[in-house]
């Protein structure tokens, strides 16, 4: 029984690490190839975790292969745009210029229903609001309203707009963050003065956040119940 969690603890590792090293897409949308690389690996890890009498090698080998196989190919995909497109395929207009074009929705197999779904999932609900809609080779559907149907922007509007920076987490779960707490250009004393004044300490934040506009977030910790 030990052997087993043993097995399946280590197979989980090299599967977080497998991952991990594959980029941040194989946790977001993915390409058809890296589909298919995930769904092997998950697969070829199943088998030595579930029978005990299959070596533990036996999943490690063909898990890293695969790992070795994705870099070759992403760097292929990177140096050749005619690989990239191979593996990849490459985008496809669906809508230009306020036309559908059918012959491209039934040539990636789309129907009208998922072809307006997709758009009211964008918040359109007139397809004649549309002047581009693309398919991207994740499955994505990129839309772009004609110039007079998307909300105007700040410039476009005359609006002055306060410049926006990025928070850093000073605290998190009643955890000091030492590094970003330097990013922020700030010190333990300022960190203090700051409990301070929401009359909290550490343990009994939940979330302290500032961005260099020296924009304070606090929230509390909720007392369980």
């Amino acid at each position: 029984m030990l052997l087993s969690y043993i097995r399946t603890i280590v197979l989980y590792l090299v599967l977080i690490a497998i991952i991990r090293l594959m980029g941040k897409r194989q946790i977001g949308q993915m390409e058809a190839s890296e589909f298919v690389v995930t769904m092997l690996v998950a697969n070829l890890a199943s088998i030595p975790m579930q029978d005990e009498g299959v070596p533990l090698h036996s999943g490690l080998v063909p898990m890293i292969t695969i790992l070795g196989v994705e870099f070759i190919l992403t760097a292929l995909s990177m140096a050749s745009i005619r690989f990239r497109r191979l593996l990849c395929g490459k985008p496809v207009i669906l809508i230009e210029n306020g036309h559908i074009l059918q012959e491209n929705l039934r040539r990636t197999r789309v129907t009208l229903d998922e072809l307006t779904g997709h758009l009211r999932e964008k918040d359109i609900l007139d397809l004649n609001t549309v002047q581009f809609a693309i398919l991207e080779t994740d499955g994505n559907l990129s839309v772009f309203p004609y110039p007079q149907h998307r909300p105007a922007t700040a410039k476009e509007a005359s609006i002055s707009v306060e410049k926006q920076y990025l928070p850093i987490t000073i605290i998190g779960d009643g955890q000091v963050y030492p590094h970003n707490l330097a990013v922020a250009g700030k010190d333990r004393a300022w960190l203090d003065k700051v409990l301070q004044q929401q009359e909290a300490t550490v343990a009994e934040t939940w979330l302290l956040t500032v961005d260099r506009g020296d924009h304070i977030y606090f929230l509390r910790k909720e007392t369980a119940k």
